[in-house]
């Protein structure tokens, strides 16, 4: 199953509700929680070059690496930008990888502590 399908099946299954993709928000999140402020985005590990050492999924292209490297730079970029500017809007994000998202490995408890009011 894709990582965000996962993912979307799993909240809802804990009990939230969200909206997806916002179109008005920096990245357009995979899961907004409106009333809470907060929005989750799902990476995929290849293409937003997760930076684990113990990630198996994210790797450095080894053809036509003059193209795709400066193009995996530019999604980072990209992305650390969305995120300075949610945080600037007020709002709160969790990335969750899509190696964690497959393993499942503490998932539940990320999102629930994420979520949960403090």
């Amino acid at each position: 199953m894709k990582p965000e399908l996962a993912v979307r099946r799993l909240v809802h299954g804990m009990g939230y509700r969200y909206r997806l993709h916002r179109h008005d928000l920096p990245g357009r999140p995979d899961l907004v929680f409106p009333g809470r402020q907060k929005v989750i985005f799902v990476h995929g590990c290849f293409w937003h070059q997760h930076a684990d050492s113990a990630c198996k999924i994210a790797h450095s292209p080894k053809s036509n690496r003059a193209y795709w490297l400066p193009k995996l730079e530019r999604n980072v970029a990209r992305d650390a930008q969305h995120e300075a500017r949610l945080a600037e809007l007020g709002w709160e994000v969790l990335v969750l990888w899509e190696c964690d998202v497959k393993a499942r490995t503490g998932i539940v408890e990320r999102i629930r502590e994420f979520l949960e009011p403090r």
